[in-house]
């Protein structure tokens, strides 16, 4: 049997500069996303689209979210393995196409994270945990694209 997660969060549209959409550039990209008890986050369109430079956009949202999740089980793992893992920094970065008509979609992604573990006994099994970290991820399980992930362990 199967267990459903459910997951809302609210987009609240703050770029009204006091004309509303009357023209293509009389309004901001700003909007909040917010999620009850949580913190609000400032968001905005991709500079190229006419948003904010200091405001994160979705597609930044979408590669941190399958870095994250990546992460996530990746520790998980190593966890359960007797892997000690000490740090993690992942510099991932996504690929979108966008065609003639404006549309576009993510067409690649790739994880880039740098693990140090804490002895070199487990180095071989943490190398071969990003592959069945990468398989149960939920992100990456969800997008139609590919995701690649080129790790670097390194030994306290």
């Amino acid at each position: 049997m199967s267990k459903q997660h459910r997951y809302s969060s609210t987009i609240t549209w703050t770029g009204n500069t006091g004309e509303g959409t009357g023209g293509y550039k009389k309004y901001s990209r700003d909007h909040e996303l917010s999620v009850p008890g949580k913190s609000v986050v400032a968001l905005s369109s991709d500079p190229t689209f006419r948003g904010d430079v200091h405001r994160m956009n979705p597609e930044e949202l979408l590669i941190a979210s399958i870095s994250s999740c990546h992460m996530l089980w990746y520790l998980h793992l190593c966890s359960e393995n007797g892997i000690v893992v000490q740090r993690y920094v992942d510099h991932a970065e996504g690929i979108m196409e966008e065609s003639m008509d404006g549309a576009g979609a993510f067409v690649a992604a790739t994880l880039y994270p740098e693990i140090r573990i804490q002895s070199r006994d487990n180095l071989h099994l943490a190398k071969e945990l990003h592959h069945e970290a990468h398989g149960k991820c939920f992100i990456a399980n969800s997008v139609n694209f590919p995701v690649k992930i080129e790790a670097k362990i390194s030994i306290r």
